[in-house]
Order: C-alpha cells, then sequence, then structure tokens
C-alpha cells in the first residue's frame, strides 16, 4: 500500500538536524511567507524551498499526488478570490489597467492578475517545505527535541502522534477507497471531476468514525500507563543542538528579519512594481 507523505529515514544533511530546528525553520518560513507580499522576497523563497526540497532527495512519487490536490484547491482558491473580489489588486496597488473585458462591468486588470499572481507564489513558498518537514522528520525525535528547550512533554508527545497519524490516516483512507471502488463506486480519472469529487467526499465520514476509534484505543491505553502523572520523562530519541543546527537556526531567523525589513521598507507589505520602478 502506497502512503502519501511519511517519514522516511535517509542520510541528508536535512536528516541530520534536530527536529527541533526543522520546526523552528517550518514555523518561521511559514510565517514569513504569510507577513510579504513583495514578490521579489517570494520569488527568493520559492528558489530556497525547491533548493532544499531537491537536497533532500524526497522521491517526487511520494508527494506528487499531494501535490496535485494543493494545485486544484490553489485554484479553486483564485478563481473565488476573483468572483467575489474582482477589483482587490486595483485597491491594493491603488491603480486599474484594464487588459480584457468579461461581461457587465467586470473587466480583467493588470493589478488584479498581479495580486493573484502573489498569492498563487505563496503556495509554492510553503508546499515544498511542508513536504520536506513531514518526510524528514521522525516524530520520536521531534517530540524529545521540542521537549528538552522547554515544551511540555505532554504537548510534545501529542504532537508527535499526530504526526504519527499522518501515514495511518492515508492507509485508512485507501482502505476505504479500495472497498468503495470493490463496490463499483469508480474514483479514478474514468469518472468525470464532479464524480469524483463526491465519491471521494463520502469517505470523509467513515474516515472520521476509525480516527476517532484509534485515538480512543490510544489514550486509554496511555492512560493505563499512567501517562502524565509525573513532571519529566527521558527519551530515548533525543538528538542534541549541534553546529549545523545553529547555523540553520542564525540563518533563518536573519532571513526572516531580513525579508521582513525588506518587505516593509516601504511601509507597505504589498510591492508595487509601477511606483518602484
Amino acid at each position: 500500500m502506497t502512503r502519501l507523505i511519511s517519514y522516511e529515514k535517509k542520510d541528508t544533511w536535512i536528516d541530520r538536524l534536530s527536529g527541533f530546528t526543522k520546526l523552528v525553520f517550518f514555523l518561521l518560513w511559514c510565517l514569513t511567507s504569510a507577513l510579504t507580499f513583495d514578490t521579489r522576497m517570494l520569488l527568493t523563497m520559492i528558489a530556497i524551498s525547491f533548493s532544499i526540497f531537491a537536497m533532500s532527495h524526497t522521491d517526487w512519487r511520494q508527494v506528487s499526488s499531494v501535490f496535485k490536490a494543493v494545485l486544484f484547491f490553489m485554484c479553486v482558491n483564485l478563481f473565488f478570490i476573483f468572483v467575489f473580489a474582482p477589483y482587490q489588486g486595483c485597491e491594493i496597488y491603488g491603480s486599474r489597467t484594464e487588459l480584457a473585458h468579461l461581461f457587465g462591468d467586470v473587466y480583467i486588470t493588470r493589478e488584479q492578475l498581479f495580486y493573484e499572481f502573489n498569492v498563487m507564489i505563496k503556495y509554492f513558498t510553503i508546499v515544498p517545505a511542508v513536504f520536506v518537514f513531514l518526510v524528514t522528520t521522525d516524530p520520536s525525535e521531534l517530540a524529545a527535541s521540542i521537549n528538552k528547550v522547554g515544551v511540555p512533554y505532554t504537548f510534545a508527545y501529542s504532537f508527535a502522534i499526530a504526526l504519527r497519524y499522518i501515514p495511518d490516516v492515508q492507509d485508512d483512507f485507501s482502505r476505504i477507497r479500495n472497498a468503495q471502488e470493490a463496490r463499483g463506486i469508480e474514483m479514478s480519472a474514468k469518472a468525470k471531476l464532479i464524480s469524483r469529487i463526491k465519491n471521494i467526499a463520502s469517505i470523509i465520514f467513515p474516515l472520521l468514525f476509525s480516527t476517532m476509534d484509534r485515538i480512543d484505543v490510544v489514550s486509554n491505553a496511555m492512560e493505563l500507563r499512567g501517562f502524565g502523572k509525573k513532571k519529566r520523562r527521558t527519551w530515548y530519541s533525543y538528538r542534541k543542538l549541534k553546529r549545523n543546527d545553529y547555523i540553520v537556526l542564525v540563518l533563518t531567523v536573519l532571513f526572516m528579519a531580513a525579508a521582513l525589513i525588506i518587505t516593509y521598507a516601504d511601509g507597505s507589505r504589498f510591492y508595487n512594481p509601477w511606483t518602484n520602478s
């Protein structure tokens, strides 16, 4: 059974980093992408993201299906942005340059296309980082690392269990989908898009119930073992911060600071090429 995204042990410099380092990088990276609408910084982040993805030696087949789903969601999001706010870009950039007439009082404008282009590339700054974080981070080692820096071990362990559940949920999804297809419900590319969406949506409730059952089993097992009774616990998978960890942490903080300084240099987080040219 093929899992979409799960931890895969490899021997790259990214895998050898502490789980705490990768978590901090991931959080600061996503925060930087969320705060900036500077096209120059976003394009730089895309280049860095895909470079790190290549260096992680992540198998593209492992994430291609999820990437296609992200692309679909991105296209739907951009479509609804245009439908409900066709001139939001004009309001942001303070100008309106009409390129084509659609119908009525609706026009395609240069500013709106540029705004939606920035929204689109935001996805591409974050998605590779998500993939790298999930496939290179051992959940147990991550829990041990964040506990050693002061996070309560109950929270750290819960976070690790959530990461461990991702492959299990994928397995349950595949089993339910195969069972549905065995009953004659088509979910492959042979079916129409609307039919596939409806059929896949029917998996949500069985998947939810199976997940709730697993949560109940794990919580009962942890309670029987007295989990949370003591204030501290030991860890088998703890990894100390090394030189490369400190280098990555420093570079991440410096990059975030530089990105925000450049973004807000003119008092706005939106880069306007028509006034800055």
